[in-house]
């Protein structure tokens, strides 16, 4: 197995899970063996970029061949911590929540959703996707006995710093955050923000609209 690094630059890790991806495509059609210069082509990003990108992973390519499409995707997989099983307590079982309850295609990724949590009494005791919801505040004791080290925040914006507050409080390490809210967290604690509604932002904006 290739020595993984762990100083990669964040935008590295942005664009490996593409070669992934695009791996997983080529190799459903047949392929055995994928070049950067092909990879470039075909996902539209600089061939040299896709050649460091995939040095960090001390994978070696051969000359006029490429990479070995099993073994690329074997390497990235694991590189990616998605072939680890990641738990995970989600806040807010709204419309945006329940989808991601919903989505098992996450578990395929390393991310298991074990618990979700709402404001709303008449949640309490409920399943999506068999996965049990409860009331707020039952977290802390839940938390105490689970130890889940991954919160996931898809609550009203004005709600978002508390439940982020709270989720600090009782040990969560990690925050995917999905609200356009930029939370407030220790230096130590992890965030990832996905707004939506930012991206949408962009698009409408270069669309021209």
């Amino acid at each position: 197995m290739p020595l993984i690094q762990n100083n990669i630059p964040e935008p590295t890790l942005r664009r490996l899970p593409w070669y992934l991806a695009y791996a997983k495509l080529m190799l459903q059609r047949g392929e055995t063996h994928i070049s950067s210069t092909q990879i470039a082509r075909d996902i539209a990003v600089d061939a040299s970029r896709v050649a460091k990108d995939l040095s960090y992973i001390n994978l070696q390519g051969r000359t006029r061949v490429g990479y070995q499409i099993d073994t690329l995707i074997e390497v990235l997989n694991e590189f990616l911590g998605f072939t680890h099983n990641h738990h995970a307590v989600l806040f807010g079982v709204g419309s945006l929540g329940a989808a991601l309850l919903q989505d098992s295609g996450l578990k395929q990724f390393g991310l298991d959703i074990v618990a979700g949590y709402d404001i709303k009494y008449e949640l309490d005791g409920m399943r999506i996707n068999n996965v049990p919801i409860h009331h707020i505040d039952a977290f802390a004791d839940l938390q105490r006995k689970m130890s889940v080290p991954i919160g996931i925040i898809t609550v009203p914006v004005d709600k978002a710093q508390d439940v982020a507050n709270m989720m600090v409080d009782n040990g969560i390490r990690a925050i995917w955050n999905f609200t356009p809210f930029r939370i407030h967290v220790p230096d130590n604690i992890v965030v990832q923000n996905t707004s939506i509604y930012a991206h949408l932002a962009v698009m409408f904006n270069r669309l021209g609209e």
